[in-house]
């Protein structure tokens, strides 16, 4: 049997909330919607690339976002600052896009959701006004900047998620 991206219920952010909540809840949103993008589509689906030269898929975001989220709250917000790239390494940067053609679509989807939720747990009971030192920059970064951060991130590469789908099979959506 083929595996196939499974389908997802996305949640909606919330219109009148608290500040955290507000942020927390379009940061689901956007979560939601790049595995919204995927749901149904096959592993070589999800691998196919948008237009040469371009290393960008489907399942390349989904990678990309994994890491992403690790970068900013396990390791900068949470203070694991020595945790690896999942999917890329200072001889391979862009490994997350670049390796799809043989990389395990499931197994990856599972790490995705694994790191949303170890991201979730390590800003869980952190101040949005908490700041840490950006290691590689110096700058002194407040967490409520992360979420907003992360939710320009997952937007802008829902965009790119967006047309790769319509480039698949033609669906299109919010």
């Amino acid at each position: 049997m083929t595996w196939t991206a499974p389908e997802i219920e996305r949640r909606h952010e919330p219109y009148v909330a608290d500040e955290r909540a507000m942020l927390e809840g379009w940061l689901d949103y956007h979560r939601d919607t790049l595995l919204l993008k995927c749901q149904g589509l096959t592993a070589d689906q999800l691998r196919q690339r948008s237009v040469e030269p371009s290393s960008l898929s489907l399942l390349g975001l989904v990678r990309h976002m994994a890491d992403v989220e690790r970068g900013w709250f396990r390791r900068r917000v949470g203070g694991e600052a020595d945790l690896p790239g999942i999917y890329y390494t200072d001889d391979n940067p862009d490994g997350e896009f670049d390796d799809v053609d043989t990389a395990d679509a499931e197994a990856d989807f599972a790490t995705f959701r694994a790191e949303v939720e170890l991201a979730k747990a390590a800003a869980a009971g952190r101040g949005l006004d908490e700041t840490f030192v950006h290691t590689r920059t110096g700058e002194e970064i407040n967490v409520r900047w992360v979420y907003v951060h992360m939710i320009e991130e997952y937007a802008r590469h829902n965009g790119h998620a967006d047309l790769i789908r319509e480039r698949i099979d033609g669906m299109t959506g919010d």
